[in-house]
């Protein structure tokens, strides 16, 4: 896929995304100037508003899916990436767009990999919002202006792109490992035979590349991305 970080040559031709967003932000303030900047740039029937993940993900249940998400990384629900990979499974299709005041390399790098179609610096002009909505409208990724390809990656990108991959049976099931549950503890918890969490284990650990449930949950906290992210956004 190709990427691009500049307006597209001729936006008129562009097709903006129809329908309503959704924006993810646990500032009134800043969740308030998501809201007007959308509603400026493009022409979506609604613009709806969530203080944590949980409460966004709320609104996905209640909704047809949105046309386009912003998402904070720094939710007070939420551990480093794995929101954003909690939003892309109950939300595949919806493109995302990260807006946050953290912008280094290896964020951006790794937030992309984790299922962000792009990403945009807190405080940006409206026109980057605009640029960003076409570029992904496009079928394109956008990055900031200062992003350096491949510079900043690193071994977290191949954990990132397994974790991705679970489904949301199994993402909660690992999030259950974590935890130091059995299997029949896990199967008391989701309501669900042990022999299915059994199975859903060995998928776990065949998408992950790994061979016990330690190396899992290595993997799992490798995501959470608590080394990298700042403490404030």
């Amino acid at each position: 896929m190709a990427l691009q970080t500049s307006p597209l040559s001729d936006p008129s031709e562009t097709k903006m995304p129809q329908g309503w967003a959704l924006v993810i932000d646990d500032h009134p303030l800043f969740c308030d100037a998501l809201e007007l900047t959308l509603r400026s740039v493009a022409n979506f029937d609604k613009v709806v508003t969530a203080d944590s993940l949980e409460r966004g993900l709320e609104r996905l249940v209640d909704d047809t899916p949105p046309a386009l998400i912003l998402l904070d990384l720094n939710l007070p629900d939420v551990d480093g990436l794995d929101g954003l990979m909690r939003l892309k499974r109950t939300a595949e299709a919806t493109p995302v767009i990260i807006v946050s005041s953290m912008t280094d390399n290896s964020i951006i790098a790794n937030s992309i990999v984790a299922g962000a179609q792009g990403f945009v610096p807190k405080h940006s002009h409206r026109s980057v919002f605009r640029d960003a909505i076409e570029t992904i409208a496009a079928g394109d990724i956008y990055k900031p202006a200062g992003f350096v390809e491949g510079n900043g990656t690193d071994a977290t990108d191949d954990h990132l792109t397994r974790l991705s991959s679970l489904t949301n049976q199994q993402a909660r099931i690992l999030d259950l490992i974590c935890e130091g549950k059995l299997n029949k503890q896990i199967a008391f918890d989701l309501s669900i035979a042990e022999t299915t969490v059994k199975a859903h284990v060995t998928a776990i650990m065949r998408k992950l590349g790994v061979q016990s449930r330690t190396q899992a949950v290595l993997v799992a906290q490798e995501a959470k991305y608590s080394n990298v992210l700042p403490t404030g956004d």
